[in-house]
């Protein structure tokens, strides 16, 4: 878009230097020229208002990180474990978390 704008101003500077020279040297009460100066201000102005316009808008910086007091909890599985109830060998399911 940046490099778009640019060309756009150069065409009409380019434009603008064709139709700036005169053929007749005049002096006249007839205030064309500051008509002519008043009218390439507005038309500058809003070129260069356009441009800005255009231009990309603020930066937004990261989320911040979670707290500190978060964690995840450790993975846990279900593991057998045989054990001697003082009869006979069993066996049970415990949790165990690494």
């Amino acid at each position: 878009m940046k490099k778009a704008f640019i060309a756009l101003v150069a065409a009409a500077t380019l434009a603008g230097s064709v139709f700036a020279f005169s053929g007749e040297a005049e002096a006249s009460k007839s205030g064309r020229a500051l008509t002519y100066g008043i009218l390439g201000g507005v038309a500058a102005g809003a070129l260069i208002a356009g441009g800005a316009a255009a231009a990309p808008g603020y930066y937004y910086a990261p989320p911040p990180p979670p707290p500190a007091y978060y964690y995840e909890e450790p993975a846990c599985r279900t593991v057998r474990e045989r054990f001697w109830d003082g009869y006979s060998w069993r066996s049970r399911r415990v949790r165990v978390c690494d």
